[in-house]
């Protein structure tokens, strides 16, 4: 059984409603375009201001996915 290695790719989502879905939009995203992402790590958390109140909420993250083997 060979060691498994990973990858990690940053990315940003965000949210109009909180943290969490913004958190959950972007590891959605992701995963649409990378393959068995298996775990995520928030790095930053903002906002923009909007006539006093949330606008929106941003998060940044890392995403780890398993490197595999694309020899046949």
């Amino acid at each position: 059984m060979a060691d498994t290695v990973y990858s990690k790719s940053e990315i940003a989502g965000s949210s109009t409603v909180s943290i969490d879905d913004a958190i959950k939009g972007a590891v959605a995203r992701a995963s649409s375009t990378i393959s068995e992402i298996e775990w995520f790590e928030v790095s930053e958390i903002r906002g923009h201001v909007e006539d006093g109140e949330v606008g929106y909420f941003q998060v940044t993250l890392e995403v780890g996915f398993p490197l595999t083997d694309t020899k046949a």
